[in-house]
């Protein structure tokens, strides 16, 4: 059996820790492309029942994060429609 001796498991940690690092790249560039930093996002789990529950300024948000959001919806399903003909 091959003895390794000691100082190898450095090397273990560090491979981890640069997989590590590389995974949170490739994970946060995904995120950018696709509108995953998006502060608004937290108005769409409100609907127009909580109205009396917000601020005349957080409804206006709450209604303008959730057009966007259904025209950006329908806008990529046009295009997924497209794509399969």
């Amino acid at each position: 059996m091959v003895e390794w001796g000691d100082g190898w498991t450095i090397y273990i940690w560090l491979v981890s820790g640069a997989s590590i690092l590389i995974a949170v790249v490739f994970g946060l560039r995904w995120a950018s492309q696709n509108e995953q930093f998006d502060e608004d996002i937290k108005y769409l789990v409100f609907d127009d029942n909580d109205r009396d529950k917000m601020s005349p300024e957080e409804f206006k948000k709450y209604q303008e994060a959730t057009a966007k959001q259904e025209n950006r919806r329908t806008e990529l399903l046009n295009e997924q429609y497209e794509d399969s003909k």
